[in-house]
Protein backbone atom coordinates (compact mmCIF):
# COMPACT_ATOMS: atom_id res chain seq x y z
CA UNK A 1 0.00 0.00 0.00
CA UNK A 2 1.45 3.38 -0.95
CA UNK A 3 1.80 6.28 1.47
CA UNK A 4 -0.87 8.28 -0.38
CA UNK A 5 -3.25 5.35 -0.42
CA UNK A 6 -2.75 5.00 3.30
CA UNK A 7 -3.99 8.54 3.81
CA UNK A 8 -0.59 10.22 4.03
CA UNK A 9 0.43 13.25 2.02
CA UNK A 10 3.20 12.74 -0.57
CA UNK A 11 5.54 14.71 1.70
CA UNK A 12 4.93 12.39 4.65
CA UNK A 13 5.30 9.36 2.43
CA UNK A 14 8.63 10.73 1.24
CA UNK A 15 9.71 11.24 4.83
CA UNK A 16 8.83 7.65 5.63
CA UNK A 17 10.87 6.37 2.68
CA UNK A 18 13.78 8.64 3.55
CA UNK A 19 13.86 7.47 7.15
CA UNK A 20 14.77 3.97 6.01
CA UNK A 21 17.92 5.30 4.34
CA UNK A 22 19.26 7.47 7.11
CA UNK A 23 21.61 6.83 9.92
CA UNK A 24 19.98 6.36 13.31
CA UNK A 25 19.48 9.42 15.48
CA UNK A 26 21.81 10.29 18.35
CA UNK A 27 21.63 8.29 21.53
CA UNK A 28 20.65 9.50 24.97
CA UNK A 29 24.24 9.35 26.22
CA UNK A 30 25.43 11.72 23.52
CA UNK A 31 22.63 14.18 24.23
CA UNK A 32 23.27 13.99 27.95
CA UNK A 33 26.97 14.73 27.42
CA UNK A 34 26.20 17.70 25.17
CA UNK A 35 23.66 19.16 27.60
CA UNK A 36 25.85 18.63 30.68
CA UNK A 37 28.88 20.19 28.99
CA UNK A 38 26.73 23.09 27.81
CA UNK A 39 25.60 23.61 31.40
CA UNK A 40 29.19 23.60 32.68
CA UNK A 41 30.21 26.10 30.01
CA UNK A 42 27.29 28.32 30.95
CA UNK A 43 28.48 28.23 34.56
CA UNK A 44 31.93 29.28 33.35
CA UNK A 45 30.31 32.05 31.30
CA UNK A 46 28.50 33.35 34.36
CA UNK A 47 31.65 33.19 36.47
CA UNK A 48 33.49 35.18 33.82
CA UNK A 49 30.97 38.03 34.00
CA UNK A 50 30.55 37.79 37.78
CA UNK A 51 34.16 38.95 38.16
CA UNK A 52 32.75 42.46 37.68
CA UNK A 53 30.13 42.12 40.43
CA UNK A 54 30.59 43.86 43.79
CA UNK A 55 32.24 43.53 46.19
CA UNK A 56 30.35 46.63 47.29
CA UNK A 57 27.22 48.30 45.91
CA UNK A 58 26.24 51.96 45.93
CA UNK A 59 22.77 53.34 46.72
CA UNK A 60 21.55 52.52 43.19
CA UNK A 61 22.76 48.95 43.34
CA UNK A 62 25.78 49.56 41.10
CA UNK A 63 28.86 47.44 41.77
CA UNK A 64 31.67 49.36 43.40
CA UNK A 65 34.35 50.48 43.48
CA UNK A 66 35.28 51.59 39.91
CA UNK A 67 32.79 49.43 38.03
CA UNK A 68 33.57 50.85 34.56
CA UNK A 69 37.33 50.70 35.07
CA UNK A 70 37.23 47.07 36.20
CA UNK A 71 34.78 46.01 33.49
CA UNK A 72 37.14 47.18 30.74
CA UNK A 73 40.48 46.49 32.40
CA UNK A 74 39.56 42.97 33.53
CA UNK A 75 37.51 42.19 30.39
CA UNK A 76 34.43 41.13 32.33
CA UNK A 77 31.98 43.68 30.94
CA UNK A 78 28.37 42.69 30.22
CA UNK A 79 25.49 44.75 28.86
CA UNK A 80 23.30 43.04 31.46
CA UNK A 81 25.18 44.56 34.36
CA UNK A 82 25.75 47.88 32.58
CA UNK A 83 22.08 48.46 31.73
CA UNK A 84 20.92 47.95 35.29
CA UNK A 85 21.09 51.76 35.36
CA UNK A 86 19.96 54.15 32.65
CA UNK A 87 16.81 52.36 31.44
CA UNK A 88 14.75 52.45 34.67
CA UNK A 89 15.38 48.72 35.02
CA UNK A 90 16.53 49.29 38.59
CA UNK A 91 13.18 51.00 39.28
CA UNK A 92 11.28 47.91 38.03
CA UNK A 93 9.38 49.97 35.44
CA UNK A 94 7.39 47.83 33.02
CA UNK A 95 9.05 48.40 29.64
CA UNK A 96 7.79 50.53 26.75
CA UNK A 97 4.42 51.65 28.15
CA UNK A 98 5.60 55.01 29.47
CA UNK A 99 8.85 55.29 27.55
CA UNK A 100 10.13 57.79 25.01
CA UNK A 101 13.31 58.89 23.26
CA UNK A 102 14.89 62.31 23.06
CA UNK A 103 16.01 63.86 19.73
CA UNK A 104 19.56 63.02 20.78
CA UNK A 105 18.68 59.32 21.08
CA UNK A 106 18.47 59.01 24.87
CA UNK A 107 15.89 56.47 26.07
CA UNK A 108 13.62 57.32 28.99
CA UNK A 109 10.75 55.91 30.99
CA UNK A 110 11.54 52.22 30.89
CA UNK A 111 12.07 51.81 27.16
CA UNK A 112 15.04 49.64 26.16
CA UNK A 113 16.80 49.42 22.82
CA UNK A 114 15.66 45.86 22.11
CA UNK A 115 12.44 44.33 20.75
CA UNK A 116 9.61 43.59 23.15
CA UNK A 117 10.37 39.99 24.16
CA UNK A 118 13.90 40.96 25.19
CA UNK A 119 12.44 43.89 27.12
CA UNK A 120 10.03 41.57 28.91
CA UNK A 121 12.87 39.19 29.79
CA UNK A 122 14.86 42.07 31.23
CA UNK A 123 11.89 43.23 33.30
CA UNK A 124 11.24 39.75 34.71
CA UNK A 125 14.89 39.43 35.75
CA UNK A 126 14.77 42.89 37.34
CA UNK A 127 11.68 42.29 39.49
CA UNK A 128 13.46 40.31 42.26
CA UNK A 129 16.73 42.25 41.85
CA UNK A 130 18.11 45.13 43.90
CA UNK A 131 21.67 45.31 42.53
CA UNK A 132 23.35 44.81 39.18
CA UNK A 133 24.81 41.58 40.57
CA UNK A 134 21.37 40.17 41.36
CA UNK A 135 20.16 41.31 37.95
CA UNK A 136 23.00 39.36 36.33
CA UNK A 137 22.13 36.25 38.38
CA UNK A 138 18.43 36.33 37.53
CA UNK A 139 19.11 37.07 33.86
CA UNK A 140 21.48 34.10 33.73
CA UNK A 141 18.95 31.80 35.39
CA UNK A 142 16.25 32.87 32.92
CA UNK A 143 18.45 32.44 29.86
CA UNK A 144 20.38 29.30 30.76
CA UNK A 145 17.50 26.93 29.80
CA UNK A 146 17.56 28.41 26.29
CA UNK A 147 21.27 27.65 26.04
CA UNK A 148 20.71 24.09 27.25
CA UNK A 149 17.80 23.59 24.83
CA UNK A 150 19.95 24.85 21.97
CA UNK A 151 22.65 22.34 22.86
CA UNK A 152 20.09 19.52 22.99
CA UNK A 153 18.62 20.42 19.60
CA UNK A 154 22.04 20.72 17.99
CA UNK A 155 22.98 17.35 19.47
CA UNK A 156 19.85 15.78 18.00
CA UNK A 157 20.62 17.21 14.58
CA UNK A 158 24.42 17.10 14.33
CA UNK A 159 25.61 14.64 17.00
CA UNK A 160 29.13 15.23 18.32
CA UNK A 161 29.62 18.36 16.25
CA UNK A 162 27.27 19.99 18.76
CA UNK A 163 30.25 20.04 21.14
CA UNK A 164 31.32 23.15 19.24
CA UNK A 165 28.34 24.85 20.87
CA UNK A 166 28.71 23.12 24.23
CA UNK A 167 32.43 23.87 24.62
CA UNK A 168 32.86 26.83 22.29
CA UNK A 169 34.63 29.94 23.64
CA UNK A 170 31.74 32.18 22.47
CA UNK A 171 29.43 30.56 25.01
CA UNK A 172 31.83 31.53 27.80
CA UNK A 173 32.32 35.05 26.45
CA UNK A 174 28.79 35.94 25.39
CA UNK A 175 26.18 33.68 27.00
CA UNK A 176 25.49 36.40 29.56
CA UNK A 177 27.00 39.38 27.77
CA UNK A 178 23.56 40.39 26.49
CA UNK A 179 20.15 38.76 26.11
CA UNK A 180 20.93 36.53 23.09
CA UNK A 181 20.43 32.92 24.16
CA UNK A 182 16.62 33.05 23.66
CA UNK A 183 16.88 34.34 20.10
CA UNK A 184 19.52 31.74 19.22
CA UNK A 185 17.20 29.04 20.59
CA UNK A 186 14.39 30.34 18.37
CA UNK A 187 16.59 30.23 15.26
CA UNK A 188 17.89 26.73 16.00
CA UNK A 189 14.37 25.62 16.94
CA UNK A 190 13.15 26.64 13.50
CA UNK A 191 15.75 24.38 11.86
CA UNK A 192 14.83 21.59 14.26
CA UNK A 193 11.11 21.89 13.45
CA UNK A 194 11.77 21.50 9.73
CA UNK A 195 14.46 18.83 9.76
CA UNK A 196 14.20 16.83 12.97
CA UNK A 197 10.74 17.21 14.52
CA UNK A 198 9.15 13.77 14.88
CA UNK A 199 5.65 14.40 13.56
CA UNK A 200 3.59 12.97 10.71
CA UNK A 201 2.79 16.47 9.50
CA UNK A 202 4.00 17.47 6.01
CA UNK A 203 6.84 19.89 5.36
CA UNK A 204 4.58 22.90 4.86
CA UNK A 205 3.05 22.46 8.32
CA UNK A 206 6.43 21.99 9.98
CA UNK A 207 7.68 25.08 8.17
CA UNK A 208 4.78 27.10 9.56
CA UNK A 209 5.83 26.11 13.08
CA UNK A 210 9.40 27.07 12.19
CA UNK A 211 8.16 30.40 10.87
CA UNK A 212 6.37 31.11 14.14
CA UNK A 213 9.66 30.48 15.95
CA UNK A 214 11.45 32.84 13.58
CA UNK A 215 8.76 35.43 14.28
CA UNK A 216 9.33 35.01 18.01
CA UNK A 217 13.06 35.35 17.35
CA UNK A 218 12.36 38.62 15.54
CA UNK A 219 10.57 39.82 18.67
CA UNK A 220 13.74 39.06 20.67
CA UNK A 221 16.52 40.39 18.40
CA UNK A 222 15.21 40.85 14.80
CA UNK A 223 17.78 38.81 12.84
CA UNK A 224 15.85 35.48 12.57
CA UNK A 225 13.16 37.33 10.62
CA UNK A 226 15.49 37.33 7.61
CA UNK A 227 15.42 33.52 7.53
CA UNK A 228 11.71 33.48 6.68
CA UNK A 229 12.53 34.20 3.02
CA UNK A 230 14.73 31.12 2.42
CA UNK A 231 12.30 29.01 4.46
CA UNK A 232 9.44 30.11 2.21
CA UNK A 233 11.53 29.22 -0.84
CA UNK A 234 12.15 25.77 0.65
CA UNK A 235 8.41 25.18 0.83
CA UNK A 236 7.77 26.78 -2.55
CA UNK A 237 10.18 24.39 -4.28
CA UNK A 238 9.35 21.31 -2.20
CA UNK A 239 7.21 19.67 -4.93
CA UNK A 240 10.38 19.40 -7.04
CA UNK A 241 11.57 20.62 -10.40
CA UNK A 242 8.91 20.26 -13.06
CA UNK A 243 6.05 20.23 -10.52
CA UNK A 244 3.85 23.24 -9.76
CA UNK A 245 5.39 25.41 -7.01
CA UNK A 246 3.65 25.31 -3.63
CA UNK A 247 2.62 28.97 -3.58
CA UNK A 248 0.02 28.37 -0.89
CA UNK A 249 2.50 26.71 1.45
CA UNK A 250 5.08 29.47 0.93
CA UNK A 251 2.44 32.12 1.61
CA UNK A 252 1.46 30.35 4.83
CA UNK A 253 5.09 30.45 5.99
CA UNK A 254 5.35 34.20 5.41
CA UNK A 255 1.93 34.86 6.93
CA UNK A 256 2.76 32.85 10.06
CA UNK A 257 5.87 34.93 10.73
CA UNK A 258 4.12 38.23 10.07
CA UNK A 259 1.15 37.29 12.24
CA UNK A 260 3.45 36.20 15.09
CA UNK A 261 5.35 39.48 15.00
CA UNK A 262 2.13 41.50 14.91
CA UNK A 263 0.48 39.61 17.76
CA UNK A 264 3.54 39.96 19.98
CA UNK A 265 4.10 43.66 19.25
CA UNK A 266 0.55 44.94 18.92
CA UNK A 267 -0.32 45.08 22.65
CA UNK A 268 2.76 47.22 23.30
CA UNK A 269 2.15 49.43 20.29
CA UNK A 270 -1.42 50.06 21.44
CA UNK A 271 -0.66 50.54 25.14
CA UNK A 272 2.39 52.77 24.67
CA UNK A 273 3.18 53.53 21.04
CA UNK A 274 5.84 56.16 21.75
CA UNK A 275 7.78 53.87 24.07
CA UNK A 276 7.41 50.88 21.75
CA UNK A 277 8.51 52.87 18.71
CA UNK A 278 11.44 54.35 20.62
CA UNK A 279 13.23 50.98 20.69
CA UNK A 280 13.39 51.03 16.89
CA UNK A 281 14.13 54.75 16.70
CA UNK A 282 17.14 54.22 18.97
CA UNK A 283 18.71 51.83 16.44
CA UNK A 284 17.93 54.20 13.58
CA UNK A 285 19.59 57.13 15.38
CA UNK A 286 22.59 55.16 16.62
CA UNK A 287 25.79 56.54 15.15
CA UNK A 288 28.79 54.63 13.93
CA UNK A 289 31.44 55.01 16.63
CA UNK A 290 34.08 53.04 18.49
CA UNK A 291 31.42 51.07 20.39
CA UNK A 292 29.84 49.67 17.20
CA UNK A 293 32.90 47.51 16.34
CA UNK A 294 32.05 47.61 12.62
CA UNK A 295 34.10 48.11 9.46
CA UNK A 296 32.17 51.32 8.92
CA UNK A 297 33.94 52.94 11.84
CA UNK A 298 37.38 51.38 11.56
CA UNK A 299 37.54 51.42 7.77
CA UNK A 300 36.78 55.10 7.29
CA UNK A 301 38.90 56.81 9.92
CA UNK A 302 38.96 59.79 10.54
CA UNK A 303 35.76 60.56 8.60
CA UNK A 304 33.74 58.13 10.73
CA UNK A 305 33.69 60.32 13.83
CA UNK A 306 30.15 60.63 15.27
CA UNK A 307 30.37 64.39 14.76
CA UNK A 308 30.62 63.93 10.97
CA UNK A 309 26.88 64.03 10.28
CA UNK A 310 27.26 63.69 6.50
CA UNK A 311 29.18 60.44 6.90
CA UNK A 312 26.69 59.14 9.47
CA UNK A 313 23.77 59.92 7.14
CA UNK A 314 25.53 58.12 4.28
CA UNK A 315 26.06 55.00 6.40
CA UNK A 316 22.42 55.11 7.54
CA UNK A 317 21.39 54.84 3.87
CA UNK A 318 24.16 52.68 2.45
CA UNK A 319 24.40 49.99 5.15
CA UNK A 320 20.81 48.66 4.86
CA UNK A 321 21.00 48.76 1.05
CA UNK A 322 24.14 46.63 1.06
CA UNK A 323 22.71 44.25 3.66
CA UNK A 324 19.61 43.73 1.50
CA UNK A 325 21.83 43.26 -1.56
CA UNK A 326 23.75 40.51 0.26
CA UNK A 327 20.43 38.88 1.18
CA UNK A 328 19.33 38.96 -2.45
CA UNK A 329 22.59 37.43 -3.66
CA UNK A 330 22.37 34.63 -1.10
CA UNK A 331 18.76 33.83 -2.02
CA UNK A 332 19.63 33.84 -5.73
CA UNK A 333 22.64 31.54 -5.27
CA UNK A 334 20.47 29.17 -3.26
CA UNK A 335 17.91 29.15 -6.07
CA UNK A 336 20.68 28.40 -8.57
CA UNK A 337 21.89 25.48 -6.45
CA UNK A 338 18.40 24.03 -6.33
CA UNK A 339 17.91 24.43 -10.10
CA UNK A 340 21.24 22.70 -10.72
CA UNK A 341 20.43 19.59 -8.78
CA UNK A 342 20.02 20.03 -5.01
CA UNK A 343 17.13 17.89 -3.80
CA UNK A 344 15.80 20.79 -1.69
CA UNK A 345 16.35 24.52 -1.59
CA UNK A 346 19.41 24.98 0.72
CA UNK A 347 17.67 27.27 3.16
CA UNK A 348 20.09 26.65 6.06
CA UNK A 349 23.15 27.60 4.03
CA UNK A 350 21.35 30.58 2.55
CA UNK A 351 20.29 31.74 6.02
CA UNK A 352 23.88 31.41 7.24
CA UNK A 353 25.17 33.44 4.29
CA UNK A 354 22.55 36.11 4.93
CA UNK A 355 23.73 36.34 8.52
CA UNK A 356 27.34 36.72 7.34
CA UNK A 357 26.25 39.56 5.07
CA UNK A 358 24.45 41.24 7.94
CA UNK A 359 27.38 40.92 10.35
CA UNK A 360 29.77 42.35 7.77
CA UNK A 361 27.69 45.23 6.43
CA UNK A 362 25.44 46.38 9.28
CA UNK A 363 26.62 49.52 11.05
CA UNK A 364 26.72 47.71 14.41
CA UNK A 365 28.69 44.51 15.05
CA UNK A 366 28.31 43.83 18.76
CA UNK A 367 30.61 41.16 20.25
CA UNK A 368 27.82 38.74 21.19
CA UNK A 369 26.69 38.40 17.56
CA UNK A 370 29.16 35.51 17.32
CA UNK A 371 26.59 33.47 19.26
CA UNK A 372 24.23 33.93 16.31
CA UNK A 373 26.75 32.43 13.90
CA UNK A 374 27.98 29.56 16.08
CA UNK A 375 25.03 27.17 15.44
CA UNK A 376 25.63 27.43 11.70
CA UNK A 377 29.18 26.19 12.26
CA UNK A 378 27.54 23.14 13.85
CA UNK A 379 24.80 22.60 11.26
CA UNK A 380 26.88 23.13 8.12
CA UNK A 381 29.99 21.24 7.04
CA UNK A 382 32.30 24.24 7.36
CA UNK A 383 35.94 23.22 7.52
CA UNK A 384 37.57 23.56 10.89
CA UNK A 385 40.17 25.99 9.60
CA UNK A 386 37.46 28.57 8.93
CA UNK A 387 35.90 28.03 12.34
CA UNK A 388 39.15 28.22 14.32
CA UNK A 389 40.26 31.31 12.41
CA UNK A 390 36.96 33.08 13.07
CA UNK A 391 36.93 32.22 16.77
CA UNK A 392 40.51 33.48 17.15
CA UNK A 393 39.71 36.74 15.36
CA UNK A 394 36.62 37.10 17.52
CA UNK A 395 38.64 36.51 20.69
CA UNK A 396 41.20 39.12 19.61
CA UNK A 397 38.37 41.60 19.04
CA UNK A 398 36.71 40.84 22.37
CA UNK A 399 39.83 41.21 24.49
CA UNK A 400 41.27 44.06 22.44
CA UNK A 401 38.23 46.33 22.39
CA UNK A 402 37.70 46.35 26.15
CA UNK A 403 41.38 46.82 26.86
CA UNK A 404 41.30 49.64 24.35
CA UNK A 405 38.39 51.27 26.17
CA UNK A 406 40.39 51.02 29.38
CA UNK A 407 43.42 52.69 27.79
CA UNK A 408 41.30 55.42 26.24
CA UNK A 409 39.64 56.22 29.56
CA UNK A 410 43.04 56.29 31.22
CA UNK A 411 44.44 58.66 28.60
CA UNK A 412 47.11 56.22 27.41
CA UNK A 413 48.60 55.71 23.93
CA UNK A 414 46.16 53.77 21.72
CA UNK A 415 47.84 53.99 18.32
CA UNK A 416 48.19 50.84 16.24
CA UNK A 417 51.80 50.66 17.36
CA UNK A 418 50.89 51.61 20.89
CA UNK A 419 50.44 48.13 22.25
CA UNK A 420 48.57 44.86 22.29
CA UNK A 421 45.04 46.27 22.61
CA UNK A 422 45.07 48.36 19.44
CA UNK A 423 46.75 45.60 17.46
CA UNK A 424 44.24 43.03 18.72
CA UNK A 425 41.36 45.25 17.66
CA UNK A 426 42.86 45.64 14.19
CA UNK A 427 43.27 41.86 13.89
CA UNK A 428 39.75 41.31 15.16
CA UNK A 429 38.03 43.86 12.93
CA UNK A 430 39.76 43.00 9.67
CA UNK A 431 40.16 39.31 10.45
CA UNK A 432 36.43 38.93 11.05
CA UNK A 433 35.60 41.03 7.99
CA UNK A 434 37.78 38.96 5.66
CA UNK A 435 36.49 35.71 7.12
CA UNK A 436 32.86 36.81 6.79
CA UNK A 437 33.41 37.47 3.10
CA UNK A 438 34.84 33.98 2.70
CA UNK A 439 32.20 32.38 4.89
CA UNK A 440 29.45 34.02 2.86
CA UNK A 441 30.68 31.98 -0.11
CA UNK A 442 31.44 28.85 1.89
CA UNK A 443 28.03 28.71 3.58
CA UNK A 444 26.35 28.66 0.18
CA UNK A 445 28.39 25.67 -0.98
CA UNK A 446 28.70 23.22 1.90
CA UNK A 447 26.12 20.55 2.80
CA UNK A 448 24.54 20.16 6.21
CA UNK A 449 26.01 17.97 8.94
CA UNK A 450 22.66 16.66 10.12
CA UNK A 451 22.34 12.95 10.81
CA UNK A 452 18.59 13.00 11.42
CA UNK A 453 17.31 15.03 8.49
CA UNK A 454 13.70 14.47 7.41
CA UNK A 455 14.46 16.19 4.10
CA UNK A 456 17.42 13.95 3.24
CA UNK A 457 17.08 11.90 0.03
CA UNK A 458 16.13 8.26 0.61
CA UNK A 459 19.53 7.04 -0.58
CA UNK A 460 21.56 9.48 1.48
CA UNK A 461 23.13 8.52 4.78
CA UNK A 462 24.74 11.55 6.43
CA UNK A 463 27.44 11.27 9.05
CA UNK A 464 28.65 13.86 11.48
Amino acid sequence: MTGVAAGLTPDVAGDARASRGRAPGPGRLLLAVVVILTGLTLVAGYANKARCVGPEFDAQGRSAPDFTVRANRDVCYSDIQKLWLGRDIDLHVFPYLTGSITPEGELRGGTVEYPVLSGLLMWVAAVPSHTDGEFLVWSALLMAPFGLLTGWMLGRMARWRALLWALGPPLVLYAFHNWDLPVVACAVGAVYAVHCWRTPRPLADRAVVASVLLGLGFAFKLYPGAFVAPLALLVLTAPGRGAPPDWRGAARVVAAAVLTVVLVNLPFAIAGYEGWRASFTFQELRKVDITTNSVWYWGFRPWSEPTNLDFQATVDRLSPVLVLASFTIALAVGWRRWRRGDSHYPWIGVSAAMLCGFLLLHKVHSPQYTLWLLPFFVLLRVRWGWIVAYLLADLAMYVGIFRLFYLLNAGMDVGVGGGFAAQAVAIGVWGRAALLVGLFIVMLKVPTTMVSDRLAPATAVRTS
